[in-house]
């Protein structure tokens, strides 16, 4: 039977996720709001790493391991493309968004959170 994903550390995850979710909506409801002619594309992948963090954060709270593994697969796939992207089009990112720069305006937090978020639900599948 699989363990639960918000005992243990995955309590300090569920947090971090939800605080990243609550973070990264602020940003991006701001962006989109005020200055999206500026710089569309940034704006909504912000939006979407906003949607990324909350669907994140339900799943690992609730214990939905898949949709857990989905959403932090697509939040490692995001940081990267948007850090590559970010540091070869720096035009194009006028401003700083979540996953830009690989997550650089929060610590690199957007970086390391889903490495951590899938060593905690993979941890233990090759007992099993």
């Amino acid at each position: 039977m699989a363990s639960r994903t918000a005992t243990g550390w995955g309590r300090a995850l569920v947090f971090v996720y939800g605080v990243f979710a609550i973070a990264a909506t602020g940003r991006s409801v701001l962006q989109l709001s005020t200055e999206f002619s500026r710089a569309p594309l940034p704006y909504l992948l912000s939006a979407l790493a906003a949607v990324v963090y909350c669907v994140a954060t339900y799943a690992l709270a609730t214990g939905r391991r898949q949709l857990a593994l989905v959403t932090v697969g697509i939040e490692l796939v995001g940081v990267l493309a948007v850090g590559v992207t970010s540091l070869l089009l720096p035009q194009d990112y006028p401003d700083r968004t979540v996953w830009s720069d690989f997550g650089a305006g929060y610590g690199f937090v957007p970086l390391v959170l889903p490495v951590l978020g899938l060593w905690w639900l993979l941890r233990g599948v090759r007992r099993a």
